[in-house]
């Protein structure tokens, strides 16, 4: 089985114009394991060291860091330091996968005993706080929905629409610019490209999450690998009865493979933000994240 070996670094330092004195972080930077991805080596490097720290899983099976600092300080730092292995994905026959319409179905709540992936994939049916459901997004991705057609011919044809009707802007939406005026500028960044297509899949009462990781990236010709020059990256994986999770990326229009290195997955950025917390003190403060994906040799 082929496969590919990745040394991750994800640096994320605050400086604040003045001290803070509390502050609580969650930190969704360890991978989840998966038979696709194992994770061989991992450190978090945090300045200050934090009063507490406490590991865990969160709600949706995604390893969870819980900081907190008791004790001024006006500065932070989280470095992650991460080597992956990605290995090669089985290939599937998307033309023999479940009707769109009967997938609809099997997701639709009956009074029948629901089977466990299908309890779990529900979940991922519903609006969340950065993907709402709306009509607007049944309509734009109508073509991509006849009636009858294979579940993933559909999830293939909408990564299709929106990596060729969206052009990929990082000044044109922030975290929380809503998903119509994304759709009405058809510009943003892979963030907002998921998100639009989980609304439009979710829309029509199926299922479908948003994967959070990063990508390896290849520099300009004749220039070296630099430090800090990757970022994060983000791409959905739809619930397919019988086949399961498949993942799309719409921002390159791919499917995921040994370039993309899962981080975590929920219903959308808001359950999986890298670090987010709150903090008492601070003033403003704008946070510089660097993030370098480099390629092992084997």
């Amino acid at each position: 089985m082929n496969s590919a070996h990745y040394q991750i670094l994800h640096d994320t330092h605050y400086k604040y114009d003045s001290p803070v004195s509390l502050a609580q972080q969650l930190a969704h930077l360890w991978p989840r394991r998966s038979p696709w991805q194992r994770c061989l080596e991992q450190h978090l490097i945090i300045s200050p060291t934090p009063t507490t720290r406490r590991d865990e899983l969160d709600v949706f099976g995604n390893p969870l860091t819980r900081l907190a600092f008791e004790r001024p300080h006006d500065e932070l730092q989280v470095n992650a330091r991460l080597h992956i292995e990605v290995l090669e994905r089985p290939r599937l026959d998307f033309n023999v996968s479940t009707s769109w319409d009967e997938a609809q179905h099997r997701l639709t709540y009956s009074a029948s005993r629901m089977a466990p992936d299908i309890l779990e994939a529900c979940r991922y049916r519903f609006e969340s706080p950065y993907v709402h459901l709306k009509q607007t997004f049944v309509e734009f991705s109508a073509s991509c929905f006849p009636a009858g057609r294979p579940m993933l011919l559909c999830a293939q044809a909408l990564m299709e629409k929106i990596f060729e009707e969206f052009t990929f802007d990082g000044e044109a939406t922030q975290v929380a610019t809503p998903l119509v005026e994304v759709l009405e500028t058809r510009r943003g960044v892979c963030q907002d490209f998921a998100h639009l297509m989980l609304a439009c899949v979710r829309s029509r009462g199926l299922a479908a999450r948003y994967v959070s990781g990063y990508l390896l990236t290849q520099p300009p010709p004749g220039q070296p690998r630099l430090i800090g020059a990757d970022a994060s990256h983000a791409w959905v994986s739809v619930f397919c009865p019988v086949l399961g999770w498949v993942d799309f990326d719409p921002t390159n229009n791919v499917q995921p493979a040994l370039e993309h290195i899962s981080l975590a997955w929920g219903r959308d950025f808001s359950d999986v933000s890298p670090l987010r917390g709150v903090i008492l003190g601070g003033g403003s403060h704008d946070p510089e994240v660097r993030v370098t994906v480099m390629p092992i040799a084997r």
